[in-house]
């Protein structure tokens, strides 16, 4: 509950002097934003080791192998950077490169999950 707190006093902070700032030098507003979303996520570096540590556990448990659960991993991560920065592009006004940002998102994402797609359709090849 703490850390929820810190980012959200961080992330308001930021947000707050962002707007101040922004009306006469928006150049550096985007720039405390960022710096405040990297403080942020290396604050919660912590938590994601966690729960990548979990989830390799959960993998163990299910007899899940490490070719299975590391694309997934690698889609969801490609998916918050992603997101990430086409949020950070938005706010700079920049909507046409937050869509470019998308589409090498998805396109990154899906050639991550390839070799499971690929161990699943040999799956079904066996099967038939």
């Amino acid at each position: 509950m703490s850390g929820a707190l810190s980012v959200a006093a961080v992330a308001i902070l930021a947000a707050v002097c962002a707007l101040v700032v922004g009306k006469q030098a928006p150049e550096v507003a985007i720039l405390l934003a960022i710096c405040a979303g990297a403080l942020i996520l290396l604050y919660c570096s912590g938590a994601l080791e966690t729960v990548t540590a979990f989830l390799d556990r959960l993998a163990e448990l299910g007899g899940l192998s490490p070719q299975v659960l590391s694309p997934m991993l690698k889609a969801v991560g490609i998916g918050l950077v992603t997101r990430l920065a086409a949020d950070f592009c938005r706010d700079a006004k920049e909507s046409a490169l937050a869509g470019v940002v998308e589409l090498a998102g998805t396109a990154l994402a899906l050639a991550a999950v390839l070799p499971l797609m690929s161990a699943v359709l040999d799956l079904l090849a066996q099967l038939l």
